[in-house]
């Protein structure tokens, strides 16, 4: 099966340049996956030059402050990737003397490290030959075998993980992985692939079947909740304001934001008022700062977010001013509200 070299060639000719490309050290490449999970490469690629900036070494990582390390997370989103960055860096400087583990098996032992990112570490880093197999490595392999294997299967991983084995070039492991990803990347992509310019079509399964578009098959579909959120800023006398952590499990563990009420449906603007007369006492007025709710998407919920004023005749007791706040690490959503809006 003409598959790796010609897979190989396109990749050498058309490749993006990627700083991770570019080295081995295997802290530098386990910073750029842990990243890119879930994440564009247009996207996460300032967030990867701004962390080995503040942390160029693991030992760096380590000895900062988690709010730092959620703080310039902020805008990635999916924050337990942050928290457990920062846990594993812990462990790999304290127990591991700051050497990451030089194996697929070893590697899987680290926490927030699955299949796929110990696999590209062992590959990248120490050439192990272990194939990466990601939604792009999915979409290529089925497209080019006629795999109709629900890719959101539980068995999927396991059949596409050894046709990937099968097929990776043993002499070269890393640059094959980075071959597939980066050709279901830029050119086997999504929608409308142009196949008359891919080096495979002469092989390709999808295209002599007219079975493109209907490859790879995803039947599972992602449930979306939708959440009202109401969210109060609450200025004193001495223009301060307060946030805390957010503490319960779920989205935003660990990160700032405003006193919260939540409803389980959208209530009207009376309704929500009463609540937070309730909330907060001593209130003197209250302003509804955005005349459209703001919806925050993610993966599987759809906030439906409300900004309110409100101001107090008293001091806060942990107040803090508009430029602290800027300072914490707070979701996205809640940032673009801050920096739009000073009190």
């Amino acid at each position: 099966m003409h598959f790796s070299k010609p897979l190989i060639t396109w990749y050498l000719a058309h490749k993006r340049d990627l700083p991770w490309r570019k080295t081995n050290n295997p802290y530098a490449i386990w910073l750029s996956e842990i990243m890119l999970q879930q994440t564009r490469v247009a996207q996460g690629l300032p967030y990867y030059f701004a962390f080995l900036e503040a942390f160029p070494t693991v030992f760096d990582l380590a000895n900062a402050h988690e709010e730092q390390v959620l703080k310039l997370w902020q805008g990635l989103g999916y924050y337990s990737r942050a928290r457990n960055l920062h846990n594993t860096a812990k462990y790999v400087a304290t127990e591991l003397d700051g050497k990451f583990p030089n194996n697929y098996t070893d590697l899987l032992q680290l926490k927030g490290v699955g299949e796929y990112t110990a696999a590209a570490i062992a590959s990248f880093s120490y050439n192990e030959v272990v194939p990466v197999v990601d939604g792009n490595v999915y979409r290529v392999l089925a497209r080019y075998l006629g795999i109709e294997t629900d890719i959101s299967s539980p068995k999927a991983k396991k059949e596409f993980t050894a046709l990937a084995f099968e097929l990776i070039d043993k002499k070269q492991p890393a640059v094959f992985n980075q071959a597939i990803m980066e050709f279901g990347a830029l050119q086997c992509v999504p929608k409308n692939p142009d196949c008359t310019v891919c080096p495979l079509n002469n092989s390709c399964f999808a295209i002599s079947n007219k079975k493109v578009t209907a490859l790879p098959v995803k039947i599972k579909k992602t449930k979306v909740i939708n959440r009202y959120f109401n969210y109060l800023l609450i200025i004193d006398t001495e223009d301060k304001t307060i946030a805390h952590k957010r503490n319960q499990k779920g989205i935003w563990h660990n990160l700032y934001e405003f006193p919260l009420i939540e409803t389980e449906k959208p209530e009207s603007s009376e309704v929500i008022i009463e609540m937070i007369k309730t909330k907060v006492p001593n209130l003197t007025t209250i302003i509804h700062l955005v005349s459209e709710i703001t919806i925050h998407k993610l993966s599987h919920q759809h906030l439906h977010i409300n900004f309110w004023k409100i101001e107090i005749n008293e001091i806060h007791k942990n107040g803090i001013n508009h430029n602290e706040l800027l300072h914490l690490p707070v979701p996205i959503v809640l940032h673009h509200f801050i920096e739009r809006n000073r009190f």
